[in-house]
């Protein structure tokens, strides 16, 4: 499948009391499509779904996928370290009509090796006719995905592609002057999404656009279109934004900047916490500046989201 351009990492939205707020997951999801992005990925680490039930992460993704409506992909993460378990998941994924594949990260905790990661996407991919993307998170699982072994892992017939992020740029040139050119390589921080795309990347799947949908689909839009000074000029606007969502524990932050636009509550699961009062401080300041606020003018060039 031809997927390309800037996805969604989408956060989950909590009530007060904890629940899911559908409501709000509803209206988060109309709101990225109406503003031009090319596909959503619920249930990824940006949206804490290693503290849901099995019961909430499959009604999520049904969520989604309904109010999508056909309208963008959607890739549902699914993640675990045992490899009986995300088989078991990834078949329940099979039976929700209109769920476009699936998104799956490296194994957590047991940190294997090159060759027990290789059996583990294998048996996933083996496990579904779903288009699979590969999600390589070091930094989060404790194991890197290299280069080799997603070779060989493309090589099966529903492996399409790879969210890269290990933020390293030798590791990420090398695969995608190895790939075949049919498997798409996906930035995996918003901060290096153009380098990525110059080098030949597919696009992004951003934590960002949670915030700033329309800004980002068109930055990497520009970028795959060859037009470097609109992607630049749009990057270095909001490029301390898309840092600051990792000025404590993702996606804490981008929650925050949420609740201040009035499109949820600032609710995260525990072990996660919102984000202490100086950081919100120096967010509230920022979206200001930026002009996200409704009545507070536009810096810049005037890129805004209302």
């Amino acid at each position: 499948m031809n997927l390309m351009g800037c996805g969604t990492a989408l956060v989950t939205p909590f009530r007060g009391d904890g629940g899911v707020d559908e409501p709000a997951l509803h209206g988060l999801v109309n709101w990225q499509i109406e503003s031009g992005i090319d596909f959503l990925v619920p249930c990824g680490t940006t949206g804490e779904a290693s503290t849901l039930t099995q019961a909430e992460w499959l009604r999520v993704i049904e969520l989604v996928v309904a109010t999508a409506a056909g309208r963008v992909p959607v890739f549902a993460g699914c993640t675990h370290n045992a490899t009986h378990e995300v088989v078991g998941r990834v078949q329940k994924l099979s039976q929700v009509t209109g769920l476009t594949g699936v998104l799956t990260a490296n194994p957590y905790y047991n940190r294997p090796g090159q060759e027990g990661q290789y059996q583990h996407f294998r048996a996933i991919a083996e496990a579904t006719d779903l288009p699979v993307l590969l999600y390589n998170i070091p930094s989060r699982t404790g194991a890197n995905l290299e280069p080799a072994t997603v070779l060989r892992l493309a090589e099966l017939k529903n492996v399409i592609g790879i969210k890269e992020s290990s933020g390293n740029i030798a590791q990420i040139t090398e695969l995608l002057t190895s790939a075949p050119r049919s498997f798409k390589v996906f930035a995996g921080d918003d901060g290096l999404a153009l380098p990525v795309l110059a080098l030949g990347g597919a696009g992004l799947i951003s934590v960002a656009s949670n915030v700033i949908p329309g800004q980002m689909s068109r930055m990497v839009r520009a970028a795959l279109d060859n037009d470097w000074v609109d992607a630049r000029r749009i990057n270095r606007q909001f490029f301390r934004l898309m840092q600051a969502h990792f000025w404590e524990a993702s996606p804490a932050p981008v929650k925050a900047v949420l609740q201040m636009l009035g499109r949820g509550e600032d609710v995260l699961r525990l072990p996660m916490v919102p984000v202490s009062e100086g950081t919100r401080r120096k967010l509230e300041r920022m979206v200001g500046e930026l002009g996200m606020l409704v009545g507070v003018p536009a810096s810049g060039d005037n890129l805004r989201m209302f």
